[in-house]
């Protein structure tokens, strides 16, 4: 089952014993990323408690780094000792879910892999959130009336979609979806009901006293509502009326 020559192996152990080589180095030269001081030492005082909290946070934060690529560095190390002893037991470069040869090419650029690229675990985020939402309270659970058809007076939700449109803190990062096109799409709890009027057309069609005269204000409102489809058409709606005049904001 093992397609790799002698010649091959050799020099996969090789990359493989270098990086090794390489990391247990940089690890004593770095003295461990300094882990092993304290962060009184760090700040070089006795005590934390005369110390500006700003210092505190940023030594805390250089702390907190430290350990994070300590941890890569010991994942790394595993997964090279782990390739290292599939070498020793003749299981070196076969795929461990599909058990088919995994090419000389993939190896050699990652030498500790031990799937072939079709079965290799995913490593890109995934777009679903947490199954543990599943089970968390829903967003205004304890004062949303949406789901009893008995109610519809002005509960929490209400509540948070009028405080949103004086703004909040949150970044696109935050957002639900990955197509941010504007800030008004990251608002939690969106409403689609039309404030201060029924029909959309009504946010940007307007008449004199009488009726007559037709003007169309291309506005936010009235670019959303063309890009919808759903729209007659405006601009013969417009030439039916010699005094029309068209505004653009």
């Amino acid at each position: 089952m093992q397609q790799l020559t002698a010649t091959q192996l050799k020099h996969l152990r090789s990359l493989l014993e270098e990086q090794q080589q390489s990391l247990q180095q940089k690890d004593v030269n770095n003295d461990s990323y300094g882990l092993d001081e304290s962060m009184r030492d760090g700040i070089g005082e006795l005590s934390l408690i005369d110390n500006h909290p700003a210092d505190v946070a940023t030594e805390l934060y250089y702390r907190e780094m430290d350990l994070m690529l300590q941890d890569h560095d010991d994942h790394r190390l595993t997964h090279i000792s782990e390739a290292l002893e599939r070498m020793d037991q003749g299981t070196y470069g076969v795929c461990r879910e599909c058990g088919k040869p995994i090419s000389y090419a993939r190896l050699e650029a990652v030498p500790t892999t031990a799937y072939c690229i079709e079965h290799s675990p995913k490593q890109n985020v995934s777009n679903y959130p947490p199954v543990e939402e599943e089970f968390l309270m829903p967003p205004f659970g304890r004062t949303s009336l949406d789901e009893r058809e008995d109610q519809n007076g002005f509960d929490g939700e209400d509540t948070w979609q009028v405080l949103e449109n004086f703004g909040s803190s949150n970044t696109p990062a935050m957002a639900d979806s990955n197509e941010i096109h504007s800030y008004d799409d990251m608002e939690i709890e969106a409403s689609d009901e039309l404030e201060g009027f029924v029909e959309p057309l009504e946010a940007f069609v307007a008449t004199d006293i009488y009726g007559n005269l037709i003007d169309i204000v291309r506005s936010q409102e009235y670019r959303r509502y063309m890009d919808k489809g759903e729209f007659i058409d405006m601009q013969q709606l417009a030439e039916e009326d010699d005094d029309d005049e068209f505004f653009d904001l």
